[in-house]
This record gives structure tokens, C-alpha cells and sequence, in this order.
């Protein structure tokens, strides 16, 4: 389910959150299914329960999880809610890119660098 890499540069608790992101948006964690609960994916990965809780208490803020007292966290992310955030997502994305180019970067550099980003992202699916 989850695979984590102490090579990597970014913190358990990103690796963590990025995993259960694309588990959510993927459909491979349903909306609505619970996930595991904090002491469990801690024994699981034999890490601390605290970095769990902090990557899911990220997903909770950004909206791809809920959390119901007592009961545990759920994933939240429905096809209505994958399609909200991917507009919010580009809007972000035009946003940044806009202002890129006011302060000069050409567009094919801001091109190459989002291709970059996708080829370096798809490479660590990959691995």
C-alpha cells in the first residue's frame, strides 16, 4: 500500500501523505472507505504514530480525508470532489504560470520545467 523511502530527500510525513493522495485520487482507496488507523500504519511502517498523524491531519486540510471521532479517518475524495480539486488545481497552476511569465521566464521554459515535474513525478511511480 504504502512504500516509503529514507533516501528520499522529502520527509516520512510527505511520502506518507503523497502515497495516500494518489491511493485516493487513483480509486485504488475508494470514497468513503476508512483507512487504517494511526497506531496501526505506525506499527505497520515502524515509524511514529505522530508522522502519521501529521500527513493525515495535511489530507484533512487539504480535503481528501475526514475525520469522524471515534470512528477514524475516511477518504473523502468523490468523482465531484476530484474534479473540483483538479480546477482548483489548474487554477492554481495558470495562476503561478501568469506570473512567471511577468517576471520574464519564457513560456517554453515554463513549459520544459512542468514536463520536467511530470517526468520526475512519473519516475517515482515507476520505482
Amino acid at each position: 500500500m504504502i512504500r516509503l523511502n529514507y533516501r528520499d530527500s522529502r520527509p516520512i510525513y510527505e511520502q506518507i501523505k503523497d502515497n495516500l493522495r494518489k491511493l485516493i485520487v487513483s480509486g485504488a482507496i475508494s470514497a468513503e472507505e476508512k483507512l487504517p488507523s494511526v497506531r496501526e500504519m505506525a506499527t505497520k511502517l515502524a515509524i511514529n504514530p505522530n508522522t502519521i498523524q501529521r500527513a493525515y491531519r495535511e489530507l484533512e486540510n487539504e480535503g481528501y480525508i475526514y475525520t469522524v471521532p471515534g470512528k477514524g479517518s475516511f477518504a473523502a475524495l468523490g468523482s465531484d470532489m476530484s474534479r473540483q480539486r483538479q480546477e482548483e488545481l489548474f487554477q492554481k497552476l495558470e495562476e503561478v504560470a501568469v506570473e512567471l511569465m511577468y517576471i520574464g521566464v519564457a513560456p517554453g521554459d515554463i513549459l520544459a520545467h512542468v514536463e520536467a515535474v511530470v517526468q520526475k513525478e512519473e519516475k517515482k511511480t515507476d520505482d
